[in-house]
């Protein structure tokens, strides 16, 4: 539900990610139950069910100013946490949907950058390249606010 949410950024359209995964697993259950690394055969299919979801006509929304829990999304031990968490949150929503998905599968899910490309069916200098250009934007999203007005 996790990986769900930090693809999709919505907390409703992540749970409609993993029930059509769990569908689409349930389906090939006599093949995903016999594999070796069954963990990343779900991943895989959580990939593409998004990557569906994004190419649909009718997938261009808008985001609110304030963002809604994550439901679940990092542990909520205080207010200074929350906090971080949902400047994190929407500084990855503020990424290119690919960008987003190679900074969760590297980072959140912990592959490495041949794993991350054979799941997005991508190159590995694709995945360099955005997850690059993500850590960039990033940094810039989340330098504190005295860093950013320093030349």
């Amino acid at each position: 539900m996790r990986t769900a949410y930090l693809l999709s950024g919505d907390p409703f359209v992540a749970e409609d990610l993993v029930q059509s995964c769990l569908t689409r697993l349930y389906l090939a259950w006599s093949r995903f139950s016999a594999m070796d690394a069954p963990l990343a055969y779900a991943r895989r299919a959580l990939v593409n069910a998004h990557i569906d979801l994004t190419r649909r006509p009718w997938w261009s929304r808008e985001y609110a100013t304030s963002q809604v829990d994550a439901g679940g999304a990092a542990d909520t031990d205080g207010a200074e946490s929350i906090d971080d968490r949902d400047a994190v949150v929407t500084a990855l929503l503020a990424l290119a949907p690919g960008q987003r998905r190679a900074v969760v599968l590297r980072y959140l899910c912990g592959l490495s950058v041949r794993e991350t490309a054979l799941e997005l069916g991508i190159s590995e200098g694709t995945v360099k390249s955005q997850t690059s250009d993500a850590l960039k934007a990033l940094s810039v999203t989340l330098a504190p606010v005295d860093d950013r007005n320093e030349p």
